[in-house]
């Protein structure tokens, strides 16, 4: 019987009580902090205090996506700000026609 070698996967779950520093939310998203600057700029994430730059941890994943989006499709800053818009809009109108089928109302 052959061998397998599993690795450990570690990681913290983020939510929106979660806060993550400047340094720690370009870390998670391997981004340098011009990138991330600009993305409050432009109104993508926005800081819990822009005193001291603190982020909630669904920041992560706006962040990811704009970036994704901006390297894979070559989408610019404000296109990819739109894009997330739409597509957190359309996953909660998803989340609740999902609710309203559950609930027989659909």
């Amino acid at each position: 019987m052959a061998s397998r070698n599993h690795e450990a996967i570690t990681g913290a779950i983020l939510d929106e009580d979660s806060e993550l520093t400047l340094s720690e939310l370009c870390r998670a998203c391997g981004l340098p902090a011009e990138h991330i600057m600009a993305l409050v700029e432009e109104g993508v994430i926005e800081p819990r205090s822009r005193a001291r730059l603190r982020f909630s941890g669904i920041c992560v994943r706006r962040v990811r996506r704009v970036h994704s989006l901006e390297r894979d499709l070559g989408v610019n800053l404000a296109g990819a700000a739109l894009a997330i818009e739409l597509l957190e809009e359309i996953e909660r109108l998803q989340a609740r026609v999902a609710r309203l089928e559950d609930s027989g109302q659909g």
